[in-house]
């Protein structure tokens, strides 16, 4: 089977990179103050796509570290996914326009499932469906609402849209190291034909070998989106790429 794809985290807060624990925006530890050239970085390293979140904007509905996303894609030469406060076609456009590769719809996928269907069909194979999930159910507005909808419930509003891929977050284990919730990104991965990304909790190469174990029997598994591990050093990027081979 394919190699998994690492996507190493920029996380913008205040124009700064940091990563949250449980994505509580009061816990940010800041990693860099050049998004720029930690994108240099991440892809000298050998990673071949960078996840980016606008933390500030996924809080406020609307793009707020513009010039820290344009300073990325300024130095990134490998594609990059954005999410964070993207809510209407015409950001999803300018995003595009920009230099990203694929935008990510979080809280809009579960508010207005519509528009992320439009935005598939407009922008075929450059949209990702985020779908954070606290205790089996999806959260919104920058993690800090929790919804009735289960986790597969949404990700199979999209079964047919297609987007090109479903990034799941465990929110419970973003940030604190324990290890990927691998039963739910397994069962995700086996309801839906969306590609699955997960995310939350990575804080060793061991969880990124028991994750490559479970992906040998569930093909829908396609990448991981590593941070803390990453900044701390407790993976090194080459380790990681070679664990997911």
């Amino acid at each position: 089977m394919p190699a998994l794809t690492l996507y190493p985290a920029i996380d913008l807060k205040g124009g700064a990179c940091v990563r949250l624990r449980r994505g509580d925006m009061d816990q940010a530890t800041v990693y860099g103050e050049d998004p720029g050239a930690q994108a240099r970085a991440w892809q000298e390293a050998g990673c071949t796509w960078l996840h980016v979140v606008d933390l500030d904007g996924a809080f406020a509905g609307r793009s707020v570290n513009t010039a820290a996303v344009t300073a990325i894609l300024a130095n990134a030469k490998v594609p990059v996914q954005l999410g964070g406060g993207i809510r209407d076609i015409s950001s999803i456009e300018a995003w595009l326009a920009a230099g990203v590769s694929r935008v990510i719809l979080g809280s809009i996928a579960a508010k207005n499932p519509d528009l992320v269907r439009e935005a598939c069909r407009l922008f075929p194979g450059r949209i990702a469906v985020g779908i954070d999930a606290r205790d089996g159910f999806v959260a919104t507005e920058g993690w800090a609402e929790t919804s009735a909808v289960a986790t597969e419930t949404l990700a199979l509003r999209f079964e047919d849209a297609g987007a090109a891929a479903i990034i799941f977050t465990d929110i419970g284990r973003d940030g604190m190291l324990e290890g990927l919730n691998l039963d739910a990104t397994a069962s995700l991965a086996r309801a839906v034909t969306t590609p699955v990304i997960a995310s939350g909790g990575v804080g060793s190469l061991a969880h990124l070998e028991a994750l490559r174990k479970v992906a040998r029997d569930t093909p829908g598994i396609a990448g991981v989106i590593v941070g803390r591990a990453l900044y701390d050093g407790r993976i090194t990027p080459g380790d990681a790429l070679r664990g997911l081979a």
